[in-house]
Formats: C-alpha cells, structure tokens, sequence
C-alpha cells in the first residue's frame, strides 16, 4: 500500500497520519511544494493521497505558482479513482477542482469548536462525528461544497466543515490529524492570527488544550483513515 502527501509549508507536516500509515503498513513518500526542485508522482499504484493544509489560498497563483501543477495532479487522480484526502487548504484545493468557489468565511476558526454531523449524509464518514465532538481548527477560508459531493459536517463558526465525493475523494476543514507539538509549531508560525478576540479565536493556551483532545481527535482521524481505504 502507496500513500502520498503534499506539503505546502515545512510547519505543517502530517501529523498523527503517519503514525497511523506506519501502523498499516503504508510505504509514505511526499511532494514538498516548497522546495525548488519537487515533483508530483506518477499515480499508478499509489491507493491514498494526501493533502495537507497551509497558510496560502487556492487563488494565490501569482504568489505560488506550483499552485496550477498541484490542481492538475489532483484533477487527474480524482479521474484516475485514487482515494484522497484533503485537509484545510487541500480541501479547498479539492473543492476548486471540482468547480466550488472558495471564499473568505465570515469568521476565522483558530481553536476547539464543536463540528455537528448533515442530518442527511449516509456515506464512508457515517457516525464518526456524532455527539458533536470538539475538533480542531485553524482556517479562514471556506468552500462551497461542490456538485454531486455531500456535506458531512457544519460548525457554528463555518457552513461547510466536510465533504465527500463518491466515497473516493474527502475534504476536512478541521484538523483531526493535529498533535500538541504540530499545534506548538503552528503557533510557533502563525501566533499573528490569535492576537484578536474574535468570536471564533482561542488564546494560546486554549489552543494548546490537553492531551485528551488530542487524543480523541487522533481516533477519529484513524477512524476517518481506515474508513476511506477500506
């Protein structure tokens, strides 16, 4: 078993999902997108992509011009049945493949907030999110969700949390993958976004949390794994 991830920023690495993908066996390579001379593999034999989020946005082209190759490479393994996960900016990336618009949310969403599971989806993701857990969350934008794709899950802070398209290709706005360290390092980076008291902004050690959330996220996000390559 093949799984392959895209990094968009050396802070934001994979997470809890190579604990899991070491765990099953999975051989793990990446395409570091940052990094001058990176590439996008062939995709035969690969069964799980992964895509990871980042501070940029799916419209930033000018800026990040690796952004054009990474939608092509994602808009031909969707054609080709490759099972894909996208996590915040890789579901976005997703989402603006399959021909969604991604857009400023009204709010930012930077801290615990309870997600709450579409009364009406019936797929791959069914009862993971029920009771309403607390999850993970460092985002700005938002997606609409994209035609013959089913809303999983909402928050109060954000419509659109997830999305599934055919049982194949899943997008997550929130982070179940986050441990405390790789929350530490995204503060670490990013501490300019939580110096506000907006609605939906948590303050450092809110943020940071304990190990049980942690903890219970990381089950969800094996859950999540194990659902999608099953």
């Amino acid at each position: 078993m093949k799984l392959h991830w895209i990094q968009h920023v050396p802070f934001e690495g994979l997470g809890f999902i190579e604990d899991i993908a070491q765990m099953k066996g999975f051989d793990i390579s990446s395409t570091r997108v940052f990094e001058p001379e990176h590439s996008f593999p062939e995709l035969e034999g690969l069964n799980l992509i992964v895509i990871m989020g980042g501070p940029m946005g799916v419209y930033d082209i000018n800026e990040y011009p690796w952004l054009i190759k990474e939608k092509e490479f994602i808009r031909s393994a969707i054609k080709n049945k490759v099972q894909i996960l996208g996590i915040c900016l890789g579901a976005q990336l997703i989402a603006d493949v399959l021909g969604a618009k991604v857009t400023k949310n009204n709010e930012k969403e930077i801290g615990w907030f309870k997600v709450f599971p579409d009364k009406n989806y019936q797929g791959k993701l069914s009862g993971i999110f029920e009771g309403e857990p607390e999850v993970f969350h460092w985002h700005g934008d938002t997606f609409d969700i994209p035609d013959k794709c089913l809303l999983v899950c909402s928050s109060d802070g954000c419509t659109n949390q997830a999305f599934d398209y055919n049982g194949q290709v899943f997008g997550l706005q929130f982070h179940l993958e986050t441990t405390k360290d790789s929350a530490k390092s995204l503060i670490e980076k990013c501490s300019d976004e939580i110096q506000t008291t907006e609605k939906f902004i948590q303050n450092e050690n809110d943020i940071i949390g304990n190990e049980t959330k942690y903890s219970k996220i990381n089950e969800m996000m094996k859950t999540v794994f194990e659902r999608i390559i099953a």
